[in-house]
């Protein structure tokens, strides 16, 4: 999209996903292919080394203004003062809490921080740009 088309005063009635990352490719930001040692984007055919996969924002919401309901999905870099880093710090920081506590199954973290950004946005009003 080639600038914002229209704003929209809305509130956040539900979250829509439990992934607020996702590792994406740096030359089209598509979701890229992880395996255990290298990543793939298919849209692009970018590859590398897993490890050096960056991650990018992806915040799907249930949005209402005084008339509709609207399904949107919200990405990149305007979450990061929401999230208070940004999506790749964010997913180093829970890939080494799950590894630290050691924890194999990802479930309560995961709880966690669907919790935390519930709370931070749920019945909050934003003016969002499409």
């Amino acid at each position: 999209m080639n600038g914002v088309q229209g704003l929209l005063a809305a509130s956040v009635i539900s979250i829509q996903n439990s992934c607020f990352t996702y590792p994406a490719c740096q030359n089209c930001f598509s979701r890229l292919i992880l395996d255990s040692r290298r990543f793939n984007c298919l849209k692009c055919g970018c590859t590398g080394e897993a490890k050096d996969a960056s991650y990018r924002y992806r915040l799907s919401l249930k949005i209402a203004d005084t008339n509709d309901l609207f399904d949107i999905t919200v990405f990149g870099s305007c979450l990061d003062p929401f999230f208070g880093v940004t999506a790749e710090n964010l997913q180093r920081y829970i890939q080494d809490f799950n590894q630290l506590s050691g924890e194999i199954n990802t479930e309560s973290s995961t709880k966690a921080l669907v919790q935390a950004v519930e709370t931070c946005f749920i019945g909050k009003r934003f003016i969002f740009g499409l």
